[in-house]
């Protein structure tokens, strides 16, 4: 990346922060319907600035508590958080990435996406979602979070949860008891809390 690159993202980085705090100077909160509180991290990256971007998260994660981000944005905040050594928050940030979209690590380790038959809260899971995710086991800045993430992915902790958290949503397309829904959503999210 040129010096002018590197000034392009700090500037957009700038922005993105002036336009967040005018909005909450206007309105008393935030209304940023175009997202652009998702993209510093992806900038932070791209300038290798994983101090600046783990400081991000965290203003994000006290200001936005409730936001459970877009699975990029997550999986974004896990390398940062690799990045800076942060391994048992990162291994947390990457189960979030997986309980937000299934199919996004496979997508960056290259594997072929093969929708499979669950209960999900959208079609971005799927093929909609994947088509924009640009991040690859193969960029040489990610290979050592490629190669820490692929033990993690097949540990048999993730495996044991994952395989869980994948049968529980297939079991909520079938099922037509509530109470029956109720317990299995709650498996869910004690699932998605479990490390």
């Amino acid at each position: 990346m040129t010096p002018k690159q590197s000034q392009r993202l700090i500037k957009k980085i700038a922005d993105i922060k002036r336009a967040l705090a005018a909005e909450k100077r206007k309105f008393g909160g935030y209304d940023d319907s175009r997202g652009l509180r998702y993209l510093p991290t992806r900038y932070s990256l791209q300038l290798a600035d994983y101090k600046g971007g783990l400081g991000y998260t965290r203003w994000f994660a006290k200001t936005f508590p409730d936001d459970i981000g877009f699975p990029d944005f997550l999986f974004e905040w896990a390398v940062l958080l690799f990045k800076s050594g942060k391994l048992a928050e990162a291994k947390a940030k990457i189960w979030q990435t997986f309980c937000a979209n299934t199919y996004v690590l496979d997508k960056f380790f290259g594997h072929p996406i093969h929708p499979l038959p669950k209960y999900e809260w959208s079609n971005l899971a799927q093929a909609g979602f994947t088509a924009y995710f640009t991040y690859s086991h193969q960029q040489p800045e990610l290979l050592d979070f490629s190669q820490w993430l692929g033990e993690f992915m097949t540990s048999e902790w993730f495996a044991t949860r994952k395989a869980r958290f994948l049968t529980i949503h297939q079991q909520l397309l079938v099922e037509d008891d509530q109470e029956i829904r109720a317990y299995l959503r709650q498996k869910t999210d004690q699932l998605k809390g479990a490390i």
